[in-house]
């Protein structure tokens, strides 16, 4: 499958878009929001952290990390955190005040080693994971870790905030992973959860407590396939229902499609599944199993491109006044790991119910496709809840119902029609964007409508803000977050406290839900199309602290009416340039949403034509060489919503030329900036004297003067530096020379310590008579012929050059003592001059490299010959180490 993207560049309250089409030519259309909010740190202290442009942002963060679980309840003043290893309960008002809670449950260190056995991350995984936190009574909540893929559970006394009782086991009721997929609901004090639970189990919905415990069929239809669950609620269609209908519970997942389609090819596809809240089995059939369950699926696509979101991430469920009311917000991605894509589907109960009132899918083998079941469906119909019809044919519980009914409960869980989504597409498609979590609230307007305002996480660290209108999501803001990327993990909203909760893996995020103060203007304020804020006369006020709406201006449908008659202030500024310079008019737009447009005294300015003299761009409007004809008036205006409004105004004046400079020198171009309200005084005269073309076109001379010279001196410095490196490279070290040089110097048989620390050394040619100094002949390794058949030493990374010259001098040898010692200096007993000759074999023997019969007898050989005797008898009598030391030698 094919898309088209946006490149989306931000700077500042400026955002420029380029819309590109890349595969598919899907929405050609730049839709950002108004407004992107990007913050800078400019103070910060251990949980709160001021940052610019944002009021009432608050920060709670400690040693733990992955903050993914949150409860917060209307009439609680505390927020419950749930982390690895940590539970906090936080001030709801301030969650940076210094009044937190702490629960320390982390899993022990026998634990984690069994879990490191069992080839899990001892970084990530091997800890415990709080998973499961809601309020079980009045006075506890209950609570559920991984801990370290052995899960426990254990009840929190709520007054007190300690663990009331010793954890217990929660295989059955949290997963084992901090990855898993995973949702839960306790109602009633029974435990609802859907999941994964252990390593080889298949996905599974449970009711662990109390009994009876139920659970999904596997044989001889699986009813899950490979499903990753995102969330789960409760819609209590008991409230006023006529016939005594129960209160259900809705799942909602991803799992392993089941169906053949022609019209779409996915391995995966996002589900709702749904269970009566009194279901209680089956007699004989579907024993300990659920009774009411069926499942369809949730479409959220673009019809005209016949385009599906598969992967279900996030819902939020939206309660009406009545059961029917209920709405689903789900956000929807794609199955391909390395596209970035998102859409917002609303679903209605109403089209869910219908769903499961339709008709069945079957399959006729366990490895075959899913198709439309056309035979008999008994009564009374497999999958519905205990109803007051039943119980009149003394059906009071699903236990009652006949086996035949369970059986093709059991053999059908799919239905056939599919849920669409409200308009019968998403609200919102935004490409080069992932959401991962969401929540919304209602809020009233001055219109006296009610609108749903959304709070949308992105895998990045930011917060969208958007509101549903007919249909369709307006995004009002973007908020950066965290300094870092890092994704939402979880959102809360509290009207009560007006604040948005958003959890991260470093840490939670305190948010107003508005901030109509950042709004100066009244088209500001209007633009917005904000719900929470409406234009008082003065000032950007928000609406629900506002007990008299009746004067406020707020125009949420078309964002456009309302300011006719209010006025604004408008910049004013001044600028004096000189003909044949090029001047920019800087204009600063606060809304991505809108475009600059120019006027040159009342009449617009062309910026696109080649001979206009002008371009315009984002930044502002540039005039290139300037002409006496162009001076005026120029006002930028911001268009948006057909709305014009005058941001800035320059009045321009340009002076005629100066004097040129001489033929044959270039002219010198600047841009003249100078901000001021009033003309430019002497000094301004003078500020433009120094910057005239003549004088710029010597300061250009100066500065490539000054660079030209450093160029110099570092190329000489160069040169030196490669010559000293080549000539090292070059090196050969011969003592032959340094005894051409003293002929004449005595020949000891005293042994001398000599340190080496390279073991890059080359030998070529040893003597078999002489401790290194003789007057031998021996042949070099390039087929030249010299004499003394001295040690010549080679450096190992040096290359051997082509040359015949002979190898400069070595340095002279040090003066030999005239007495001689028959001692060795070396710990081993061995001579110095011994590795001039020798060649250290397998560890521990020693033998001669080469031997050569020379003529001239060095004066030493002697008493070499007698030295390298003792020290091999010597070492037969002493007992050799398996790994001798390297430096012996």
């Amino acid at each position: 499958m094919l898309f088209s993207y946006f490149v989306i560049y931000s700077s500042g309250l400026k955002t420029y878009c380029n819309c590109t089409v890349s595969l598919l030519d899907i929405i050609p259309i730049c839709r950002i929001s108004r407004r992107r909010v990007t913050f800078v740190k400019i103070l910060s202290s251990s949980h709160l952290l001021f940052l610019s442009g944002l009021e009432g942002y608050r920060r709670f963060e400690s040693s733990a990390v992955n903050y993914s679980t949150m409860l917060l309840e209307a009439d609680s003043e505390r927020l419950y955190v749930g982390a690895r290893g940590a539970v906090f309960a936080l001030n709801a008002s301030d969650i940076s005040a210094s009044s937190a809670l702490t629960i320390e449950w982390e899993a022990s260190t026998e634990q984690k080693l069994q879990c490191v056995l069992k080839g899990k991350d001892n970084k990530t995984e091997c800890f415990n994971h709080i998973r499961l936190l809601q309020r079980f009574n009045s006075t506890h909540l209950y609570m559920c870790g991984t801990h370290a893929y052995m899960p426990l559970c254990a009840y929190v006394d709520e007054k007190r905030f300690v663990m009331s009782s010793q954890p217990e086991e929660g295989k059955d009721k949290c997963p084992y992973g901090p990855t898993t997929g995973f949702t839960a609901l306790i109602i009633d004090q029974q435990i609802y959860t859907a999941s994964r639970y252990d390593f080889w189990s298949f996905p599974d919905i449970r009711r662990n407590a109390p009994s009876p415990a139920l659970k999904t069929e596997n044989a001889p239809t699986r009813w899950l396939n490979e499903a990753d669950f995102v969330g789960s609620a409760l819609v209590r269609e008991s409230l006023g229902s006529s016939d005594g209908d129960d209160d259900k519970i809705y799942f909602f997942f991803t799992e392993k499609s089941q169906e053949q389609s022609t019209t779409y090819s996915h391995s995966r596809v996002a589900r709702v599944a749904r269970i009566c809240k009194g279901d209680r089995g089956g007699h004989l059939t579907l024993q300990k199993r659920w009774t009411s369950f069926l499942k369809t699926r949730l479409t959220c696509s673009l019809p005209e491109y016949d385009f599906h979101f598969n992967m279900l991430r996030s819902v939020f469920v939206m309660h009406g006044l009545a059961p029917q009311d209920t709405l689903f917000y789900g956000i929807f991605g794609l199955e391909w790991k390395n596209v970035k894509a998102s859409a917002v589907c609303r679903f209605a109960l109403s089209e869910i119910q219908e769903a499961f009132r339709g008709p069945y899918m079957e399959s006729q083998d366990p490895g075959s496709t899913w198709k439309e079941y056309v035979g008999k469906i008994p009564e009374p119909r497999p999958g519905t809840c205990i109803t007051g019809k039943l119980r009149a044919k003394g059906m009071n519980v699903s236990t009652s119902l006949p086996d035949e009914v369970l059986d093709f409960v059991r053999r059908h869980p799919l239905m056939s029609h599919q849920v669409q989504p409200a308009d019968r597409r998403p609200l919102l498609f935004r490409r080069t964007t992932d959401y991962t979590h969401m929540a919304a609230t209602v809020v009233q307007g001055v219109d006296e409508q009610t609108y749903h305002v959304l709070y949308m996480g992105t895998d990045e660290g930011w917060l969208h803000k958007a509101v549903d209108i007919k249909g369709q999501l307006h995004i009002i803001e973007e908020l950066q977050l965290f300094e870092e990327p890092e994704p939402v993990t979880n959102v809360l909203l509290s009207t009560e406290r007006t604040s948005v909760y958003v959890s991260s893996p470093s840490g939670v995020v305190q948010l107003p839900l508005s901030n109509c103060e950042r709004y100066t203007s009244c088209y500001d304020c209007i633009f917005s199309r904000d719900p929470h804020c409406g234009w008082s006369g003065a000032e950007c006020v928000d609406v629900v602290t506002q007990s008299n709406r009746s004067s406020l201006i707020q125009d949420i449908q078309h964002g456009r009416t309302g300011c006719e008659n209010t006025g604004y202030d408008v910049v004013q500024r001044s600028r004096s340039v000189r003909v044949g310079d090029d001047v920019l008019l800087q204009c600063e737009l606060n809304s991505n949403l809108a475009t600059p447009s120019w006027t040159l005294n009342g009449g617009e300015v062309q910026g696109y034509d080649l001979n206009s003299g002008f371009r315009t761009g984002t930044d502002g409007l540039l005039i290139i060489e300037a002409r006496q004809d162009q001076s005026g008036l120029y006002t930028c205006h911001a268009v948006e919503n057909d709305i014009k409004v005058a941001i800035v105004t320059y009045n321009v004046t340009i002076s005629p030329d100066l004097p040129g400079p001489p033929p044959g020198e270039p002219t010198g171009t600047f841009i003249a900036t100078v901000p001021s309200t009033e003309h430019p005084s002497s000094d301004g005269t003078q500020s433009l004297h120094l910057l005239s073309p003549k004088n710029m076109e010597a300061m250009y001379l100066s500065l490539i003067t000054v660079l030209g010279g450093l160029c110099v001196v570092l190329t000489v410095v160069l040169a030196y530096v490669g010559f000293c490196l080549r000539a090292d490279q070059r090196g050969k070290y011969s003592l032959r020379a340094a005894a051409a040089a003293h002929p004449s110097s005595k020949r000891s048989s005293r042994c001398r310590k000599q340190h080496r620390n390279s073991a890059h050394m080359e030998l070529k040619t040893v003597s078999s008579h002489c401790n290194g100094v003789c007057n031998g002949v021996s042949k070099l390794h390039n087929g030249d012929t010299q004499d003394g058949g001295f040690l010549q030493i080679v450096p190992g990374e040096a290359q051997t050059l082509a040359s015949n010259d002979p190898p400069p001098p070595a340095p002279p040898l040090p003066p030999t003592p005239q007495h001689t010692s028959p001692e060795c200096d070396f710990p081993n007993g061995l001579s110095a001059t011994l590795p001039s000759v020798l060649r250290r074999m397998n560890g521990n023997s020693y033998v001669l490299l080469r031997q050569s019969d020379s003529e001239n007898t060095s004066p030493l050989s002697h008493c070499f010959s007698e030295e390298l005797n003792r020290i091999l008898e010597k070492r037969k009598h002493i007992q050799l180490l398996p790994r001798p030391d390297e430096s012996s030698v």
